[in-house]
């Protein structure tokens, strides 16, 4: 029996996907709990449908990600910080208060998309990578200053 995954199903595949599965476990199972629906040409039309559709909302958010990355490439975020002798930070820039500094330049951007390799503890620049998208990862400068 083949069917179309509605939702992920563990060990079976993703959603949109087409298998093939024994019969009793396709009716009992994955049909009845709204797992899958039986392939049929009018399904198949519809799944054609809705990947198209996910193609194409996935390119817009692509191209908008595209377009943050380059606002951002050129910009500077300048965080003022305590320093001691030697110029010592006292503790470190987090994703947290880069978070902030976006979102007060008008860039709506996660916390957990900010990528820190190693917490920024020391005065300078930076270079902070900042996933936007699967497929966009935007490189911001972030300056530390006493």
């Amino acid at each position: 029996m083949r069917v179309i995954l509605k939702k992920d199903v563990k060990g079976q595949g993703k959603a949109g996907d087409v298998i093939e599965v024994k019969d009793g476990y396709g009716e009992n199972f994955l049909i009845r709990n709204g797992y899958a629906v039986l392939y049929t040409q009018r399904s198949k039309e519809i799944l054609d449908i809705s990947n198209k559709n996910k193609a194409e909302k996935e390119a817009l958010e692509v191209e908008r990600c595209n377009k943050i990355k380059r606002e951002l490439k050129d910009k500077v975020f300048v965080f003022k910080v305590k320093a001691g002798k030697n110029d010592q930070v006292f503790g470190s820039v987090s994703t947290k208060q880069i978070a902030t500094k976006l979102d007060e330049k008008g860039y709506k951007i996660d916390k957990k998309k900010i990528v820190l390799d190693e917490p920024i503890s020391s005065l300078g620049f930076h270079e902070v990578k900042v996933v936007l998208h699967k497929n966009v990862i935007a490189t911001i400068r972030v300056e530390l200053v006493k």
